[in-house]
């Protein structure tokens, strides 16, 4: 039973789909492997590194910036609703995974995170244009699915799972960083508390488990693809994050992973 599922994942029923997830899969990896050779997206502790400061021209208040690239993400998912009337519960779990995620995110830039500086306007254009679509094309992409018999294995109640446990430990462990800094700190601390004993971004960890929850919702190439892609982003981005962090304080603790905790 499990075979023809694979198939029909590894086989999606255009060549656009494969296309597109191929696309994505490599975009993503391509801005992790930018992140190793130090050409880091410039926002939080990256957007005054010696390697890209001089090259920064235009920023914007780190609030501002945030609220303007997840907004209209979200926008798309509370969109799809009207555009897309579900069929069936997989197209409706998808969407509203989608439009939950980005609804999480600006709750928190309003109401949970503390911010002390700016970001790049170019870094906000392209991430920006990246969530947009990444929510418009899960959602898009799904549709072409409509009407197909359902995959032999049904995992998406699995996936809702996995999404409320990474949503959940992501939440969680940004009210940790919020609270390492009161009103008017500028200075970055070691992450305390949770999982930040074990390791300097499980924050980003439990996104990638919720993005592997909207891959087992969905269960299409398209949507593990943008599931792998961003695990190797996040890997790549919490890499250079440790390392960013050994170099800044001498007290950091080595034995604190990256992303993995024990692992890496």
């Amino acid at each position: 039973m499990a075979i023809p599922m694979v198939l029909a994942i590894l086989f999606p029923p255009t060549l656009f789909l494969t296309g597109a997830s191929v696309l994505t899969l490599l975009s993503l990896a391509i801005l992790g492997v930018l992140e190793i050779r130090g050409i880091n997206l410039k926002y939080s502790k990256f957007v005054n590194t010696a390697s890209s400061s001089s090259s920064i021209r235009f920023k914007v208040p780190s609030r501002v910036g945030m609220l303007l690239l997840y907004t209209p993400a979200f926008l798309v998912g509370v969109a799809s609703f009207w555009l897309y009337p579900a069929d069936d519960s997989r197209f409706l779990f998808l969407k509203s995974a989608v439009t939950i995620h980005f609804f999480k995110r600006l709750f928190e830039v309003i109401f949970i995170h503390k911010y002390s500086g700016k970001m790049s306007l170019d870094t906000m254009i392209i991430i920006l244009v990246s969530y947009f679509f990444l929510s418009l094309s899960l959602i898009y992409t799904q549709t072409f699915n409509q009407g197909l018999s359902e995959p032999s294995i049904d995992l998406k109640y699995l996936g809702i799972v996995l999404f409320l446990i990474g949503i959940s430990g992501n939440f969680y462990h940004h009210y940790l960083l919020s609270k390492l800094r009161t009103n008017g700190d500028k200075e970055y601390k070691i992450p305390k508390g949770g999982l930040f004993e074990l390791a300097i971004c499980p924050h980003y960890l439990f996104e990638i488990l919720e993005f592997l929850g909207i891959s087992l919702i969905s269960q299409t190439l398209y949507s593990f693809s943008v599931t792998l892609g961003s695990a190797l982003y996040f890997m790549c981005r919490s890499y250079v994050t440790r390392k960013w962090y050994m170099s800044k304080f001498e007290d950091f603790p080595k034995e604190v992973k990256a992303l993995i905790p024990f692992v890496f």
